[in-house]
């Protein structure tokens, strides 16, 4: 139990964070991975090139020091991160290499500041921390392993079928090689994959949305293939794998399904808002609606490049058969043929503009679902908030290391 001197040690810690930024994180990446090279074959490596990680890092400790007398204040920032380590198999020990090199790296980096007092205070504080992740973590483990079809580590799975779902993605249809069933997961969760790709010297463990309703026998993810970015010198090493060189009867390990954003059905107007491969949780969704004959309004909204990069795009015109479903889509390529669409899509092009059909929307009452890049769930719930829209009712899923926003 932190003291209350500890306490306000750690406080006074957070100039000192901010004026040292991402740098922090960074030398304690290198510093770890050069100590702890095993440990590459957990992080995402991508990340690491980026800068993704290390400043995703560097925010939540900034934030745990400023919160450290108010814990509560983090609670969903425990359950989203402890929900992404347990698709990474995280245990207990890491917690002890991580803090070693994290408190190494503060006495490191600011040599005067970090005395044996700071020091006693920060190696309390991270243990206190530690100890709630490990708790919570145990616990999610456990709730799996003791689920029908429920597993913990990693469990291994064929692929079934793979399909082509739009020009840039893929869905894979993953079923467990020992035959037994699979357990349930809420829409709008993900699972991760543990593979290596023939290019990488490491594991790589992805976290992918699942695709379709649960059916305690099956899981499908839908992969969309990643092209070059500057910010990283090899973008997209496990989704090009897995387009390119993944086929029907390969086998992949897999990580229970986790995740804290999911649909929670309060018998309310349900609105799912996607761009690109962000649909793919919304899919789950609409899919768990319609087998459930859910009653009250559903909304479609999805955004992509073009008629070429629209997945699933049939589909959600057969769920429309089943669901009071409303259908947009939008495109920001103005010039996309509009010929052969579903009769129930309402087509748009350009930015997704929601105050155009605002008369349309459940704007007092509706859920409303995002998930895309970081740039557009910004866009849409800056939308949503204008038009009136509780943000306790805006929820929101993001790829990589955490951003809020």
């Amino acid at each position: 139990m932190l003291t209350q001197d500890q306490i306000t040690i750690v406080k006074s810690t957070v100039p000192l964070l901010e004026s040292a930024g991402p740098a922090i994180t960074q030398h304690f990446y290198q510093r770890m991975f050069s100590h702890n090279p095993e440990l590459k074959d957990i992080f995402n490596m991508s990340h690491q090139q980026s800068g993704g990680q290390p400043l995703a890092l560097f925010n939540a400790i900034a934030a745990y020091a400023k919160y450290i007398d108010n814990l509560p204040a983090l609670t969903s920032a425990v359950e989203r991160i402890a929900h992404k380590h347990i698709t990474f198999d995280i245990q207990p020990e890491q917690y002890d290499i991580v803090g070693h090199h994290l408190i190494q790296t503060l006495k490191e980096l600011a040599p005067g500041a970090f005395t044996a007092e700071v020091e006693d205070a920060w190696v309390a504080a991270y243990q206190q921390l530690a100890d709630i992740f490990i708790g919570r973590e145990a616990e999610i483990y456990q709730a799996n392993a003791r689920a029908k079809g429920g597993w913990q580590g990693a469990r291994l799975f064929k692929v079934q079928d793979k399909n082509q779902e739009s020009e840039l993605v893929t869905s894979f249809i993953l079923v467990p090689v020992d035959g037994q069933p699979v357990v349930d997961f809420q829409p709008g969760q993900y699972l991760g994959i543990r593979l290596q790709p023939d290019s990488s010297d490491y594991q790589e463990i992805r976290q992918y949305s699942l695709s379709d309703r649960a059916n305690g026998s099956s899981y499908r993810i839908s992969v969309k293939r990643e092209g070059i970015q500057e910010t990283s010198s090899q973008p997209g090493i496990v989704s090009n794998y897995l387009h390119d060189h993944v086929e029907v009867n390969d086998e992949l390990e897999l990580f229970a399904p986790a995740g804290d954003f999911f649909f929670t059905d309060h018998q309310r107007p349900v609105v799912a808002i996607s761009a690109g491969v962000g649909l793919t949780p919304m899919i789950s969704i609409v899919e768990t609606l319609a087998a459930q004959q859910y009653k009250q309004p559903v909304f479609f909204l999805h955004a992509c490049e073009n008629r070429a990069q629209h997945s699933f795009a049939r589909r959600i015109h057969e769920l429309g058969e089943c669901l009071p479903l409303s259908n947009h889509i939008w495109y920001r390529n103005a010039d996309s043929a509009e010929s052969n669409a579903p009769l129930n899509l309402n087509i748009h092009h350009g930015l997704m503009q929601l105050n155009k059909i605002k008369q349309q929307l459940p704007l007092e009452n509706g859920d409303f679902y995002l998930c895309g890049p970081v740039a557009f769930m910004q866009f849409a719930k800056q939308q949503l908030l204008e038009l009136g829209v509780d943000q306790s009712r805006i929820h929101y899923e993001v790829f990589g290391p955490h951003q809020d926003f």
